[in-house]
């Protein structure tokens, strides 16, 4: 297995030179996301616009996988939620584009603030206390002129371990981002009429929270999962390669009932441009090996000059073994997920 970097002092982000402090990657959030600091245009002033901060949310039912994201990319704000139906095969989507953010509100860090924006029609905000994640969305006419409410609180209690990375991304550019997995769900969601009740021994929620400064060109593949093994525990998957130096640490780690398992190389044998074909993912010591089998291919493509973003991302289940630090083999059935394929100019 490839050499993994875990960081293990608090520091912040960036030194004053705009370099990084330190590569790797931890279980608990360890840096400060002092972005003030970032220097890589002489224009100091343009610098903002090539920031990227966002907070992405995802709640996994039975039947449904539930999304809603703000994010600020420096010259555009992007608020958008969808819905994936597993039994229709099918999902919809709105998405807001605000000019340089405006209205965005982000925090500095992943583990307090709120998230926010709010207009006529559509109010989200995300609320990080301890212990807990509170998500609360009113988006009117979403679909067929009917709203997509939700009230939902995520369990995150402070030994909850999650996926933190930073890695540079060419000089002075990088990617600092945290996944967390396995939170149990409760609460309820209003869509297309119908009431969903969200309850923690079925539905799991999953937070991807990122900040950077990135290549203008970037491409990526992400697989991840929150679900239950067959034995009931649960069970969450992070995996992924594409942009970046990863010599320090690669994003790659399953969590089981909370405790993250560190992975190194993850290989991903896919077909580009047949996504619905079986994905196959191996770990270079052995320790994961899966068959990722789609259903739905959720393709979005947006293409407004300066931004360009085309993802396949594919909604399917998971079935193979994990191997746990301590040499427990973990069998995994049937567990829905997504793996996706992105191309990004932004």
């Amino acid at each position: 297995m490839s050499r993994q970097i875990q960081i293990i002092q608090t520091t912040p982000l960036l030194k004053s030179d705009g370099y990084l402090n330190t590569a790797g990657w931890s279980p608990q959030p360890m840096l400060d996301s002092n972005l003030e600091d970032a220097h890589f245009y002489r224009l100091h002033f343009l610098q903002p616009l090539r920031m990227k901060r966002w907070d992405y949310y995802g709640v996994t039912t039975p039947t449904h996988f539930f999304s809603f994201t703000i994010s600020d990319i420096g010259y555009l704000g992007m608020v958008f939620a969808y819905v994936v139906d597993f039994t229709a095969r099918s999902h919809h989507e709105e998405t807001l584009t605000l000019p340089f953010g405006g209205g965005v509100q982000i925090p500095r860090n992943s583990d307090s603030g709120i998230t926010h924006y709010a207009s006529k029609n559509v109010q989200l905000t995300f609320d990080v206390q301890p212990g807990k994640r509170s998500l609360k969305v009113n988006w009117e006419n979403f679909e067929n002129g009917l709203p997509l409410i939700a009230e939902i609180g995520l369990d995150q209690p402070a030994d909850h371990e999650s996926m933190n990375l930073v890695i540079p991304i060419e000089q002075k550019r990088f990617y600092f981002n945290r996944k967390i997995n396995c939170m149990p769900a409760s609460g309820r969601i209003s869509y297309q009429g119908k009431e969903f009740s969200i309850t923690p021994k079925t539905c799991l929620g999953n937070l991807d929270w990122g900040r950077g400064v990135w290549a203008y060109e970037s491409f990526w593949v992400w697989a991840s999962s929150s679900g239950f093994c067959t034995d009931g525990r649960r069970v969450g998957l992070n995996l992924g390669y594409g942009f970046g130096d990863t010599s320090a640490a690669t994003e790659n780690a399953f969590i089981l009932e909370g405790k993250i398992h560190k992975l190194g190389k993850v290989d991903f044998n896919y077909t580009s441009g047949d996504f619905m074909k079986p994905w196959q993912m191996q770990s270079d010591d052995g320790r994961l090996s899966l068959t990722f089998t789609p259903f739905y291919d959720r393709t979005a493509k947006t293409d407004i000059k300066l931004l360009y973003s085309e993802v396949h991302q594919m909604f399917g289940e998971y079935n193979g073994t994990l191997m746990t630090d301590q040499g427990e083999t973990v069998t995994v059935q049937s567990m829905k997920g997504f793996a996706e394929e992105h191309h990004a100019r932004w």
